[in-house]
């Protein structure tokens, strides 16, 4: 991934400014302390903050505010410790070890001993914030916002009862007329995000001399256009989504999904399934799809509109509401009206669900 020029010009200030403190540094010290061996100090301070902020890149602003909090939660528990004196008792036992006497050698291990003791109080108070600080940020990264849910459970609430998570498009998302249906709806209860990377692509869909291409850029771009004019929707551009060239769309996608902590809206199955693999959640437009078609058995009694003739002449035709098509044996004389019919049979073709069906005897 390559290095955003924002962050190498950040960079570049951090090293000028460690030189001109080494330069001031030097001026005031410049009896004992040369030009270039102050120079050189600078450079190496700011040359090892620099690799541990190279050594941070994947390390977002969640993860540090998340951090941030579990080491606050561990400082705290171990100034509750510390507030039952433990390093003083430490402390005292290695005092009472102390030779008791007025002479010189008495009095001068007595002062050793206080030193000692002086010394164990404050490694052990140390110790004790460095390690339950260490342990409360590492506990607060393995954790999940469940767990966070738990301490602060009116944030959840208001996270993601009231709003929920934000859901990444991606093109194929993007160019689908039925989600602008179904975020009017409110079903995907979150605010839409779409990587300015996937803008990029639909703008060159658009200006492509393939027709087809052309065409699927175009709606693309119009599909964003109503989203973006409809006060009831919520959608934003991620400026940030963009990687380096050699990381493909896939993993792009699954990269800003994690960052953003949301879902994945797609109809690409390939897509789906990786992004599931590596632990994000996905909404599938196909899955949703199925989802929604009803379920026909044997025995189902409904209305239909009889719409035109079947295959044989005594077969009329009608369909539901998602395409799927019902023969009715012996309606052709009754193509313009509803029956009620009920279901004796069903047929999986490759053009999808075929089913038959007879006229109910009382049948209107």
């Amino acid at each position: 991934m390559h290095t955003p020029a924002s962050v190498t010009v950040a960079r570049l200030t951090y090293i000028l400014i460690c030189e001109l403190l080494a330069v001031a540094v030097s001026l005031t010290f410049s009896d004992a302390l040369p030009l270039w061996v102050a120079l050189v100090g600078g450079l190496m301070v700011a040359a090892l903050f620099i690799l541990i902020e190279s050594t941070l890149k994947g390390f977002t602003l969640r993860g540090f505010s998340t951090a941030t909090f579990g080491l606050g939660v561990g400082l705290f528990c171990a100034w509750l410790i510390t507030r039952v004196d433990i390093a003083e008792l430490v402390a005292n036992m290695v005092r009472e070890n102390a030779p008791v006497g007025q002479d010189e050698s008495s009095m001068e291990q007595r002062m050793i001993m206080n030193e000692r003791a002086d010394a164990v109080r404050l490694a052990i108070n140390v110790s004790l914030y460095a390690s339950l600080g260490f342990l409360g940020a590492a506990i607060a990264l393995r954790s999940n916002r469940d767990d966070f849910a738990f301490i602060i459970p009116f944030v959840r609430f208001r996270q993601e009862g009231t709003q929920g998570r934000p859901v990444v498009l991606d093109a194929d998302a993007v160019t689908d007329s039925r989600v602008i249906n179904i975020a009017k709806a409110g079903f995907l209860g979150g605010r839409l995000i779409v990587p300015s990377f996937i803008i990029q692509e639909l703008q060159t869909l658009a200006s492509s001399h393939n027709l087809a291409q052309r065409m699927r850029g175009q709606r693309g771009v119009d599909m964003l256009e109503q989203m973006r004019s409809d006060t009831s929707t919520q959608i934003a551009i991620h400026e940030s989504g963009k990687l380096g060239d050699d990381a493909t769309l896939h993993t792009r996608m699954i990269e800003i999904a994690r960052l953003l902590d949301a879902r994945l809206l797609t109809s690409e199955e390939t897509l789906a399934k990786v992004a599931r693999l590596q632990g994000i959640s996905v909404l599938n437009l196909h899955e949703l799809t199925d989802a929604l078609k009803p379920s026909i058995v044997v025995g189902e009694k409904m209305r239909l509109a009889l719409v035109r003739p079947g295959k044989d002449e005594h077969q009329g035709v009608g369909y539901l509401s998602d395409g799927t098509m019902i023969v009715v044996n012996h309606a052709a004389a009754l193509i313009g009206t509803t029956q009620t019919v009920h279901v004796i049979s069903t047929l999986q073709t490759s053009n999808g669900l075929m089913v038959f069906a007879e006229l109910e005897t009382n049948g209107e």
